[in-house]
């Protein structure tokens, strides 16, 4: 309801421009207006604001969320590569220790021939030879007491 309709209505349609009380109640209704307006833009105001204010959270958490799912992920790629460099590792020190112990095993294998054949030539509790002829094994073993 606009001004004119206002005042044509509180004063039975006839207001003089000259009226005191017509521009009293035309003053009014102007007052009224003007805060019923402005209530009316602050509460859509306060709508919007708050509409935005739930958007920005929601913005929020999703980009947190994001985040920490980047996060886990680049932790999980570390992981998984300090595990296969352990591995690795692992691996090739496994291969060092058992070419050492290969290389120890033979070198004592060698020690221990060298050893027994010293220790049977040197005792006289046996002493012979052998020979391997075409199909015939030929032994001559001489044992002495000392």
């Amino acid at each position: 309801m606009d001004t004119q309709n206002l005042i044509k209505a509180s004063t039975g349609g006839i207001c003089p421009e000259d009226n005191e009380q017509c521009l009293r109640l035309e003053k009014a209704a102007l007052t009224i207006q003007s805060w019923w307006r402005g209530k009316a833009v602050r509460q859509a105001l306060l709508h919007t604001a708050l509409r935005a204010w739930v958007i920005q959270c929601w913005w929020r958490s999703m980009q947190a969320k994001m985040l920490e799912q980047r996060r886990r992920l680049a932790l999980r790629l570390y992981t998984c590569q300090e595990w296969a460099v352990v591995k690795v590792q692992a691996r090739v020190r496994m291969w060092q220790a058992r070419s050492r112990f290969l290389r120890a095993r033979q070198a004592a294998c060698v020690l221990q021939a060298h050893w027994r054949w010293h220790a049977s030539q040197t005792r006289g509790l046996i002493q012979g030879r052998y020979e391997v002829r075409a199909s015939r094994l030929e032994l001559d073993i001489e044992i002495l007491m000392a």
